[in-house]
Protein backbone atom coordinates (compact mmCIF):
# COMPACT_ATOMS: atom_id res chain seq x y z
CA UNK A 1 0.00 0.00 0.00
CA UNK A 2 1.04 3.39 -0.82
CA UNK A 3 0.21 6.24 1.41
CA UNK A 4 -0.93 9.32 -0.34
CA UNK A 5 -2.36 13.05 1.14
CA UNK A 6 -4.42 15.35 -0.79
CA UNK A 7 -2.70 17.48 -2.79
CA UNK A 8 -5.41 19.45 -4.48
CA UNK A 9 -8.98 19.74 -5.82
CA UNK A 10 -8.99 21.25 -9.36
CA UNK A 11 -11.94 22.17 -11.82
CA UNK A 12 -11.11 21.06 -15.77
CA UNK A 13 -11.21 24.57 -17.32
CA UNK A 14 -12.39 22.45 -20.69
CA UNK A 15 -15.21 20.42 -19.09
CA UNK A 16 -15.94 21.86 -15.33
CA UNK A 17 -15.53 18.30 -13.96
CA UNK A 18 -13.93 18.04 -10.83
CA UNK A 19 -10.32 16.02 -10.31
CA UNK A 20 -8.68 14.99 -6.82
CA UNK A 21 -4.73 14.85 -6.90
CA UNK A 22 -3.37 12.55 -4.74
CA UNK A 23 0.17 12.98 -3.78
CA UNK A 24 1.90 9.91 -2.53
CA UNK A 25 3.83 10.66 0.41
CA UNK A 26 7.65 10.78 0.35
CA UNK A 27 7.26 10.79 -3.45
CA UNK A 28 6.42 13.03 -6.67
CA UNK A 29 4.18 10.24 -7.89
CA UNK A 30 0.54 11.31 -8.25
CA UNK A 31 -2.50 9.78 -8.58
CA UNK A 32 -5.57 12.24 -10.16
CA UNK A 33 -8.86 10.65 -9.88
CA UNK A 34 -12.41 12.43 -11.54
CA UNK A 35 -14.97 12.82 -9.06
CA UNK A 36 -18.39 14.84 -8.79
CA UNK A 37 -18.50 17.99 -8.28
CA UNK A 38 -20.70 17.40 -4.99
CA UNK A 39 -18.24 15.17 -3.77
CA UNK A 40 -15.34 17.93 -4.81
CA UNK A 41 -17.00 20.78 -2.75
CA UNK A 42 -16.98 18.31 0.12
CA UNK A 43 -13.42 17.49 0.11
CA UNK A 44 -13.02 21.08 -0.28
CA UNK A 45 -15.26 22.25 2.65
CA UNK A 46 -13.20 20.38 4.61
CA UNK A 47 -10.04 21.24 3.99
CA UNK A 48 -10.46 25.23 3.87
CA UNK A 49 -11.97 23.98 7.53
CA UNK A 50 -15.46 26.10 6.73
CA UNK A 51 -17.83 25.94 8.95
CA UNK A 52 -21.77 24.96 7.81
CA UNK A 53 -24.76 25.36 9.48
CA UNK A 54 -26.02 21.62 8.73
CA UNK A 55 -23.78 18.43 8.33
CA UNK A 56 -23.47 17.26 4.84
CA UNK A 57 -23.90 13.79 4.05
CA UNK A 58 -20.36 12.59 4.87
CA UNK A 59 -20.81 14.20 8.05
CA UNK A 60 -23.79 12.27 8.54
CA UNK A 61 -22.47 8.93 7.98
CA UNK A 62 -19.58 9.73 10.07
CA UNK A 63 -21.65 10.76 12.87
CA UNK A 64 -23.59 7.74 12.28
CA UNK A 65 -20.53 5.40 12.38
CA UNK A 66 -19.58 7.44 15.81
CA UNK A 67 -22.72 6.98 17.31
CA UNK A 68 -22.58 2.80 16.66
CA UNK A 69 -19.39 2.96 18.31
CA UNK A 70 -17.12 2.68 15.55
CA UNK A 71 -14.11 4.12 14.56
CA UNK A 72 -13.10 5.29 10.65
CA UNK A 73 -9.50 3.81 10.61
CA UNK A 74 -8.36 4.41 6.96
CA UNK A 75 -9.65 4.37 3.29
CA UNK A 76 -8.31 2.25 0.08
CA UNK A 77 -8.27 3.16 -3.25
CA UNK A 78 -7.83 -0.72 -3.59
CA UNK A 79 -8.61 -1.45 -7.84
CA UNK A 80 -9.11 0.18 -11.09
CA UNK A 81 -11.11 -1.30 -13.89
CA UNK A 82 -12.42 0.07 -16.98
CA UNK A 83 -10.97 3.25 -15.81
CA UNK A 84 -13.41 3.20 -13.00
CA UNK A 85 -11.72 3.26 -9.23
CA UNK A 86 -12.72 1.05 -6.26
CA UNK A 87 -11.91 2.22 -2.78
CA UNK A 88 -12.64 0.61 0.89
CA UNK A 89 -13.46 2.31 4.00
CA UNK A 90 -11.88 0.30 6.84
CA UNK A 91 -14.22 0.60 10.47
CA UNK A 92 -13.44 -0.87 13.41
CA UNK A 93 -16.22 -1.70 15.96
CA UNK A 94 -16.29 -4.06 18.74
CA UNK A 95 -12.76 -5.33 18.14
CA UNK A 96 -14.16 -6.25 14.47
CA UNK A 97 -12.60 -4.76 11.32
CA UNK A 98 -15.32 -3.79 9.05
CA UNK A 99 -14.33 -3.32 4.85
CA UNK A 100 -17.34 -1.14 3.32
CA UNK A 101 -17.31 -0.67 -0.31
CA UNK A 102 -17.26 3.13 -1.85
CA UNK A 103 -16.68 5.32 -4.53
CA UNK A 104 -13.12 6.62 -3.78
CA UNK A 105 -14.08 10.22 -3.71
CA UNK A 106 -17.05 9.33 -0.71
CA UNK A 107 -14.10 7.53 0.42
CA UNK A 108 -11.84 10.54 0.30
CA UNK A 109 -14.50 13.31 1.74
CA UNK A 110 -14.94 10.83 4.80
CA UNK A 111 -11.17 10.28 5.65
CA UNK A 112 -10.87 14.58 5.76
CA UNK A 113 -13.43 14.16 8.59
CA UNK A 114 -12.30 11.84 10.29
CA UNK A 115 -8.77 12.69 9.64
CA UNK A 116 -7.65 9.06 8.76
CA UNK A 117 -5.06 8.12 6.33
CA UNK A 118 -5.34 7.33 2.63
CA UNK A 119 -3.96 4.42 1.06
CA UNK A 120 -3.48 3.54 -2.88
CA UNK A 121 -3.25 -0.13 -3.51
CA UNK A 122 0.59 -0.64 -5.31
CA UNK A 123 -0.90 -1.97 -8.43
CA UNK A 124 -3.54 0.63 -8.85
CA UNK A 125 -0.87 3.26 -8.17
CA UNK A 126 1.64 2.27 -10.78
CA UNK A 127 -1.37 1.53 -13.49
CA UNK A 128 -2.79 5.25 -13.09
CA UNK A 129 -0.33 7.27 -11.04
CA UNK A 130 2.27 9.94 -12.81
CA UNK A 131 5.61 11.66 -12.03
CA UNK A 132 5.46 15.24 -13.10
CA UNK A 133 8.00 15.60 -16.37
CA UNK A 134 11.16 17.30 -15.59
CA UNK A 135 11.78 20.91 -16.02
CA UNK A 136 11.49 21.85 -20.05
CA UNK A 137 15.23 22.99 -19.59
CA UNK A 138 16.53 20.43 -17.52
CA UNK A 139 14.73 17.84 -20.12
CA UNK A 140 16.15 19.33 -22.99
CA UNK A 141 19.52 19.62 -21.49
CA UNK A 142 20.00 23.02 -21.22
CA UNK A 143 20.88 23.52 -17.55
CA UNK A 144 22.77 26.73 -16.52
CA UNK A 145 22.44 30.44 -16.78
CA UNK A 146 19.31 31.86 -18.41
CA UNK A 147 21.20 34.79 -19.99
CA UNK A 148 23.66 32.23 -21.77
CA UNK A 149 21.32 30.19 -23.68
CA UNK A 150 19.95 33.40 -24.96
CA UNK A 151 23.13 34.26 -25.96
CA UNK A 152 22.30 33.13 -29.69
CA UNK A 153 19.48 35.40 -29.91
CA UNK A 154 21.44 37.94 -28.29
CA UNK A 155 23.86 37.82 -31.26
CA UNK A 156 21.10 38.26 -33.83
CA UNK A 157 20.33 41.20 -32.28
CA UNK A 158 23.63 42.61 -32.41
CA UNK A 159 23.75 41.67 -35.95
CA UNK A 160 20.81 43.63 -36.93
CA UNK A 161 21.67 47.28 -39.12
CA UNK A 162 19.24 49.50 -37.57
CA UNK A 163 20.36 52.37 -40.37
CA UNK A 164 18.27 50.44 -42.98
CA UNK A 165 15.33 50.27 -40.85
CA UNK A 166 15.44 54.36 -40.13
CA UNK A 167 15.53 55.19 -43.99
CA UNK A 168 12.62 52.85 -44.87
CA UNK A 169 10.41 54.97 -42.27
CA UNK A 170 7.45 56.40 -43.53
CA UNK A 171 7.86 54.65 -47.34
CA UNK A 172 4.68 52.56 -48.53
CA UNK A 173 4.52 49.17 -50.70
CA UNK A 174 1.58 50.11 -52.62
Amino acid sequence: MVEVTIDSVRVSLMSQQRVVILKEVGSDRFLPIWIGPYEAEAITIRLQELEIIRPLTHDLLRNVIRELQGTIVRIVINDLRDDVFYARIFIERDGKQLEIDSRPSDAIALAVRANVPIFVAERVMDEAGAVPEQDIDSAAGNEGDPDERLDVFKDFVDQLDMDDLDSSEGESED
